[in-house]
């Protein structure tokens, strides 16, 4: 027909020369093809695999900055020191230790989502996680020698400080662990005092062990303890060490308690480990001193402590210095041999000071509080 076409009429689609549709014009008709619903669902799939897959636990831990906790302030309404029976004073500034903290392994699993972000965070660390917790290691395992080490560190601190400041230590041989399904599980309790093993006395931590090894694993042991203050006698019978049957064992961590001449208590729960020693050492020196050792500054720091005062590396340094100046912290004190691992990672505003004894920590505090020039770690050498 020949003129112009109405509105509402058909246009026919013209035909290539062997009869089919144009090519141009036909797929926007028929729609997608069949190759095409199966890359499209193949996408789909793919995006949902890598979804769950981000979700899945992998075998890392994230390190991450802790809570940090003022050893010579309150947590949850107590002091975290406690000190009575003799003269203390009070401290107008914060002495922090500092924590890390643990997302993974026995405790729970880590996301590769998680951890794919941990990487771009440069206070937080991921390591593989047999590195912290070997396979054969339970959950329950690592919080009992968790708990141990850091009963070993408020031991250390009393020690420590008591020391530093003159005054005399007594030392007792006690029970630090007791590990769940052992044979001294419901007999013995952390901080029981071994007076003796069937009727000979113990003096060191190495006697103990000596007179549980000397006889066969089977043998029912009589301990002499002091619980409380309390005197009285449990029995324990020995079994084979899970390590190595050839071995007798009761199941217990045993170490020597200090004490000062008056009663200094340790208040914090959930928190394990021996990297307190150091502030826990300080915290108690501050508030048996009549001069405010802080000067009302903010004070954090980490490491082990000994009995003598020297002080020993710990882990997570980048984390705990992160921590200490998210709390506020000006002034950190950390061990010696953490100033290459700390380079390049000590946040704008912290000023950080290496230390080996506690001696060395004190007097860095008085000279931070007087203004004067502090020690600092040698400036890393160029490869």
């Amino acid at each position: 027909m020949s003129g112009s076409t109405p509105d509402d009429a058909t246009v026919d689609v013209p035909a290539d020369p062997d009869g089919g549709a144009d090519p141009s014009v036909a797929p926007a008709r028929r729609g997608l093809s069949r190759r095409g619903w199966v890359l499209v669902a193949s996408g789909a799939t793919l995006l949902v695999l890598l979804a769950v897959a981000f979700l899945l636990p992998v075998p890392f831990v994230k390190l991450a900055p802790g809570p940090t906790f003022n050893v010579v302030g309150d947590a949850d309404g107590q002091p975290v020191i406690s000190i009575t029976g003799t003269q203390t004073y009070p401290v107008d500034g914060a002495l922090d230790m500092t924590t890390v903290l643990e997302s993974g392994g026995p405790r729970g699993g880590l996301t590769f989502a998680t951890a794919i972000a941990a990487w771009f965070n440069s206070a937080d660390a991921v390591v593989p996680r047999e590195l912290l917790f070997p396979d054969d290691v339970t959950g329950e395992e690592v919080r009992t020698r968790q708990a141990m080490l850091f009963s070993t560190s408020e031991s250390n601190a009393v020690a420590a400080a008591m020391g530093y400041l003159g005054k005399p230590v007594t030392t007792d041989i006690v029970v630090t662990a007791v590990y769940s399904d052992s044979p001294s599980d419901g007999v013995l309790q952390p901080k029981d005092t071994i007076v003796s093993v069937d009727g000979t006395p113990v003096t060191t931590s190495a006697q103990v062990a000596e007179a549980i090894r000397a006889k066969p694993v089977g043998t029912t042991f009589a301990l002499d303890i002091e619980r409380d203050g309390a005197p009285m006698t449990v029995s324990v019978t020995s079994a084979a060490n899970p390590d190595d049957a050839s071995v007798p064992y009761i199941g217990i961590g045993v170490g020597p308690l200090y004490s000062a001449g008056f009663p200094i208590d340790f208040t914090l729960e959930d928190v394990g480990g021996p990297s307190a020693g150091l502030m826990f050492a300080v915290g108690i020196v501050a508030k048996l001193s009549p001069e405010d050792l802080t000067a009302g500054h903010h004070i954090a720091g980490t490491g082990t402590i000994d009995p003598d005062g020297t002080v020993g590396p710990i882990g997570g340094i980048r984390q705990k210095l992160a921590g200490a100046r998210n709390a506020g912290a000006t002034l950190f004190l950390m061990p010696k041999d953490h100033c290459a691992e700390a380079a390049g990672h000590v946040p704008d505003g912290l000023t950080v000071v290496p230390v080996s004894t506690l001696t060395e920590a004190i007097t860095a505090i008085t000279d931070y509080d007087a203004g004067k020039t502090l020690p600092a770690c040698p400036a890393p050498s160029a490869s």
